[in-house]
This record gives C-alpha cells, sequence and structure tokens, in this order.
C-alpha cells in the first residue's frame, strides 16, 4: 500500500473514514482538488478489504478518446474496428473480483456513463464488437477534481450514475486546509530527492525556508510542494548546510518570451508577479495549469 502522510485532524478524520468503507464493496467516489493525492485513496480502500488479494486495475479517463476508452474500459473482439487484429481484454474483466479505480471520471461521455451505470447495477457488459455477456465482481472507485452534483444538475454528468457511486464520498482536504503536514510532508519529499541525487543526508531546512513553506497557499496542493522541495533541494549548492532558498517558481525570470495575443490584465493571471515578505527575498507565486 502506498505510504500515506499526515496527522493533520482533517486528514485523519478522512482516513478513518476510508478505512471503515473499505471492506464494504461498495462503489464510492473521491472528490479533491487538483495534487491533493486523489490517487492514494483507491489502494487504501482495496488493500484494507476482502478484496486485496485480487487486481487493482487503474484508468485515467481523461487521456483516452470516446473510442479508445470504451475499448479500454470493456475490452474489444477481433475485428472490432480497423487495426483490432486480436482479442483485447478491458478494465472491467482484468479487474473482475478486484477494484477499478477510475480517474478523472467527470471527463467521461455520458454515453460512457451508461454503459458504466449498466456494469454497477447488473455487473455485465459485452466487449466492442462481440455479443457475449461478461459477467464481472468489480468495485469501483471513481475520482475527479469537479463538483459532480451541480454537472448532475447541468445534465453534464448523469444523476443517476451518481447516485450509484455515491454510497460514500471522500473528499480530500486542500493542503492549506492541513497546514500541521506542510513541513512533514516536505521533509519527506526532500529525503527522497536527497537520495536520488546521491547526497549522504539531508541538512534540513533553514528557518526562513520553513516560513516561506508555511505561508504559501499552495494552489497546487501536495503535488505543488513536491515539485517545489524537490527543485530548492536539488538546486541548493550546499549540500551540508539546510536548504534556505526555496524556489516557487521556475518561470521567474526577466527573460520570459512575452505571451502572445493576451491582454495585460490576462498575462499577470497567467505570469505570476513577485510577492515580497519583510525581511524576506522576493519570491514568485507558481504559475497556474
Amino acid at each position: 500500500m502506498p505510504s500515506i502522510i499526515g496527522s493533520a485532524p482533517a486528514f485523519v478524520a478522512l482516513l478513518e473514514q476510508v478505512s471503515q468503507a473499505a471492506p464494504i464493496s461498495k462503489p464510492v467516489l473521491t472528490i479533491g482538488e487538483r495534487g491533493t493525492g486523489k490517487e492514494l485513496i483507491a489502494p487504501r480502500l482495496h488493500y484494507l478489504s476482502g478484496r486485496w488479494e485480487q487486481p487493482l486495475v487503474k484508468l485515467n479517463c481523461a487521456s483516452l478518446t470516446e473510442g479508445i476508452l470504451e475499448s479500454e474500459l470493456y475490452g474489444h473482439e477481433a475485428g472490432a474496428f480497423t487495426g483490432a487484429a486480436s482479442r483485447h481484454i478491458g478494465r472491467f474483466e482484468r479487474a473482475d473480483g478486484g477494484t477499478l479505480f477510475l480517474d478523472e471520471l467527470a471527463t467521461v461521455p455520458r454515453r460512457m456513463q451508461e454503459k458504466i451505470l449498466r456494469v454497477i447495477e447488473y455487473g455485465e457488459f459485452e466487449r466492442v464488437g462481440g455479443s457475449e455477456t461478461i459477467q464481472v465482481d468489480v468495485r469501483i472507485v471513481g475520482a475527479t477534481n469537479e463538483n459532480l452534483p451541480v454537472l448532475a444538475r447541468t445534465g453534464a454528468f448523469r444523476a443517476d450514475l451518481l447516485d450509484r457511486l455515491a454510497f460514500d464520498v471522500f473528499v480530500i482536504p486542500p493542503l492549506r486546509a492541513r497546514r500541521e503536514d506542510i513541513i512533514t510532508l516536505a521533509e519527506h519529499f526532500a529525503l527522497t530527492i536527497t537520495s536520488e541525487l546521491g547526497r549522504p543526508y539531508f541538512a534540513g531546512f533553514s528557518d526562513s525556508a520553513i516560513s516561506i513553506l508555511l505561508d504559501h497557499e499552495w494552489p497546487g496542493n501536495v503535488r505543488e510542494l513536491k515539485n517545489v522541495v524537490e527543485r530548492s533541494v536539488y538546486r541548493w549548492e550546499d549540500p551540508a548546510e539546510p536548504v534556505a532558498e526555496i524556489n516557487l517558481n521556475p518561470f521567474d525570470s526577466p527573460y520570459l518570451p512575452k505571451t502572445r495575443g493576451l491582454t495585460l490584465p490576462t498575462r499577470r493571471d497567467v505570469i505570476s508577479q513577485p510577492v515580497a515578505a519583510p525581511g524576506r527575498k522576493t519570491h514568485a507565486l507558481p504559475l497556474e495549469f
């Protein structure tokens, strides 16, 4: 099971909720901002359940076109379409007896949502180009950074699918709501990159560096923190001394090319401006992606 680091009350309460739901083979949802670690919940649910010896299969739905998504979920028969030279076993079939983690669930087209609903309700589907009905026993864990109830009200997401998926919903607190964990996580990431760099030890962070880490709002959450810490440790020239410079924005340069076709106010939104604190070196906020 992947390591999950954190002792903030909001985060501990989330982990307790996940552990309580793990033994129950019902579909669930994980919702959180980008970079909060939604992908860590599915393994915890899986390995604390009776399905732990069976497959844990993952699929990022956002990276696939509708046709490829259908083939990846349900598989296809040889000759089902141009280039389908042989049978392909889909993720539902590969996850039989175990857990299927569907990341970026809100991006799934409505036609695919209907087919997912059928698998949840009846445990069956057909491969693309096939007529044989395949029976599976799969627990679905969906994840998204979207507000699915709002999408359901607007018709962008099927309300009946949302009802079936929402046996329980795990809302991951953003990093700004668990500031007690920032330094613990930062030290963990620093130790990891120190090992990768072949350095004998990590000398820690200076007091000023710790203040910067604690003061930043972390819109990219844990993922952003990881990138910032790894970059700062790697750029620090004296590994024997505590890291004293935190590089929040790798794009902070007077030589960065101007963005074409954008008005000045829009560029201010895209290219972060330095923010100075009393007695502290000026740092720039990170770009939003």
